[in-house]
């Protein structure tokens, strides 16, 4: 029996759409950062099959919605991303894993769209994708036309593309940890020495090419060992924490904040005079008075004492000296304290 030629042609188009699939799985298969991961996610999916509109949403309680909004440099992504809330997400999509298609009533789906988007849409494809079993937004994509994704026709494809996005985000997950691991100390969040003393390097070679400011301060807290020794060890990480925490909140953002070792941090300050640093150490000095840390035994307020070191200094050769002279203009606020305030 001869197969007619409609059908051989359906099979044929339902074959060269498999095949583009499977590119566009294996040409995300081996990307192990978020940025390159989503940016060529969205733009194989676009020029593939010739979609007008493929965007994200990414529940904003999910564990990667901070990276994301991190990525400032990807002006793709801060066009084809939205932020969503969790309920509101789950109000319009529900539990379910399986794509959802629609081409009337899109309204409701606008807290899926991103900020200042106008596309038109006559039909949207909505396929939840998951981290570690745990729904944290959706792949999707719009068209003008209401028939490109009416309800009813065939998802299977889609289905196995957002479970092979979810499996391969657990993989850039993983690698993206490690590597934050790599960089950051893992108590406070904060750079870690290694990486500290890198930038440093650089932001000093950016001064002297320039003419610039950079300013360094080399702090430690006053009586750590008083902590420990009164409320246990336990609140002295919080404690370091706290502080991490404060150092974070009144910085810029071109700012860095490292922890340097045990109770001792830096904060590395590009285009930064010596009394603007000065009022930055104020600034966090007056936010800690406010903030006490509460613990079983009672309550404490965290004290440090802090050394400035800046550049242009005709003393100061090198990134190192910069850091080693903030360490002393350290010690000599401490010994300035006395024993009993340090």
């Amino acid at each position: 029996m001869q197969i007619p030629e409609s059908i051989l042609q359906r099979l044929e188009e339902n074959e060269r759409v498999a095949q583009k699939f499977h590119e566009l799985e294996s040409s995300i298969l081996n990307i192990l950062n978020f940025q390159d991961f989503f940016e060529n996610l969205l733009t194989k999916i676009s020029q593939s099959f010739h979609v007008p509109h493929v965007w994200i949403s990414v529940i904003g309680e999910s564990p990667i919605a901070s990276q994301i909004l991190g990525m400032e440099d990807s002006n793709l992504l801060k066009s084809k991303t939205a932020f969503v809330s969790r309920r509101n997400f789950h109000a319009l999509i529900g539990q379910t894993r399986r794509p959802l298609l629609a081409n009337t009533g899109l309204t409701r789906f606008s807290p899926l769209l991103p900020l200042r988007s106008d596309c038109r849409l006559g039909s949207v494809a909505v396929a939840p994708i998951s981290l570690d079993g745990v729904i944290i937004g959706s792949l999707n994509q719009g068209d003008e036309d209401p028939e490109r994704f009416m309800p009813g026709i065939d998802t299977d494809l889609l289905e196995r593309l957002a479970l092979k996005i979810s499996l391969c985000l657990s993989n850039v997950a993983a690698h993206e940890r490690l590597k934050h691991l790599a960089f950051h100390d893992p108590l406070t969040g904060l750079l870690n020495r290694r990486v500290m003393e890198k930038m440093l390097e650089q932001e000093y070679e950016r001064s002297k090419r320039y003419q610039s400011p950079l300013s360094v301060i080399f702090l430690d807290l006053d009586d750590f060992k008083g902590i420990n020794d009164t409320f246990g060890h336990d609140q002295g990480d919080r404690a370091l924490i706290h502080i991490s925490r404060a150092l974070t909140a009144e910085k810029r953002a071109n700012d860095m904040v490292a922890r340097f070792a045990g109770d001792e941090f830096v904060v590395i300050l590009p285009s930064t005079i010596r009394t603007e640093a000065g009022n930055y150490i104020q600034r966090v000095q007056e936010l800690l008075a406010k903030q006490a840390v509460n613990a079983e035994r009672g309550s404490f307020h965290i004290r440090f004492s802090a050394g400035i070191a800046s550049v242009p200094d005709p003393d100061i050769s090198s990134s190192t000296a910069l850091l080693k002279l903030a360490d002393q203009q350290l010690y000599q606020v401490k010994q300035k304290k006395g024993p009993d305030r340090c």
